[in-house]
């Protein structure tokens, strides 16, 4: 009996018994810790976060009374779950210093851009792989991580990473590694995108005669609501912009000038041009370990 509350326990609360590593404790890895304490899903001492800098290491000790080590080995050994939150240009060096030194039962969780599965599966000499491409929003609990694994990840780790992801927002689990790539271009680099028209809309505010302060107010909350909206409703986005385009109205006008500058065929580029930028990273990740 004992036994069997264990289990449905852990299922309840995947995190419960977990450790989990922070390799780089950049603003991802602030962000997904503040997420998983404020959520109560892991007690701060199963948490070590790994960083060269003695007073970054204690800003996060005093934030949030997590365990920290200046060795990447160090932080690694013994957890469930080893998160590389480091920087692409440093997870060469990181995949060096914890080539073979992971245990079959431990999952390496990679949210480095451009970094394959294949890649750091030979970097760290390791099978059991997780590749998350979050977002910026990641860091306010809002944001969306897609991401893919290798098959010997089992379902008790699955769960444990969904939990962790959670608490970033929302995650999305995908067969094949192809759409993680897809993600970054979308999801990962979708902000900058959403953050320039914005911008756009704002400056154009500006220019009808708005003070600025007032422009922003109006934009956010109307972004906001609209993203809202659109979720609510669950309607096709073709479907709810022809609910507030009446013939000859101003929605109508601003349409036309708008597939008139070719809106549509300017974000395909630019998606699809993040895309090729994101394979290109992951070739020059697998030259810099071939050096």
């Amino acid at each position: 009996m004992s036994g069997d509350r264990t289990e449905a326990a852990a299922g309840a609360a995947p995190l419960a018994t977990a450790r989990l590593a922070f390799v780089g404790a950049g603003v991802m890895a602030e962000s997904m810790i503040a997420g998983l304490l404020k959520q109560g899903l892991i007690a701060p001492d199963r948490i070590v976060a790994s960083h060269p800098r003695a007073d970054r290491r204690r800003r996060l000790e005093d934030r949030f009374g997590i365990l920290t080590d200046e060795s990447n080995r160090e932080a690694a050994a013994g957890a469930d779950l080893v998160l590389l939150t480091v920087k692409p240009q440093v997870l060469a060096q990181v995949m060096k210093q914890l080539h073979g030194r992971l245990e079959p039962r431990q999952v390496a969780v990679s949210v480095v851009a451009g970094a394959s599965i294949d890649s750091l599966s030979r970097g760290l000499g390791h099978d059991a792989i997780v590749r998350v491409m979050p977002n910026t929003p990641a860091q306010i609990g809002q944001g969306m991580s897609v991401w893919t694994s290798t098959p010997d990840i089992d379902d008790a780790q699955r769960g444990q990473i969904r939990s962790v992801l959670g608490a970033l927002g929302e995650e999305l689990w995908v067969e094949e590694e192809k759409y993680v790539d897809m993600a970054t271009a979308l999801s990962a680099t979708g902000p900058t995108y959403v953050f320039l028209m914005m911008e756009a809309l704002i400056d154009a505010g500006v220019h009808m005669g708005f003070p600025r302060r007032i422009a922003e107010q109006i934009v956010l909350q109307t972004v906001a609501g609209s993203v809202a909206f659109a979720r609510d409703s669950g309607k096709h986005m073709a479907e709810l912009r022809n609910m507030v385009t009446s013939p000859g109205g101003t929605s109508a006008e601003a349409i036309y000038q708008m597939e008139k500058g070719g809106l549509r065929t300017v974000f395909s580029r630019a998606v699809y041009a993040a895309y090729q930028r994101t394979q290109t990273l992951g070739r020059e990740q697998a030259a810099k370990e071939r050096e």
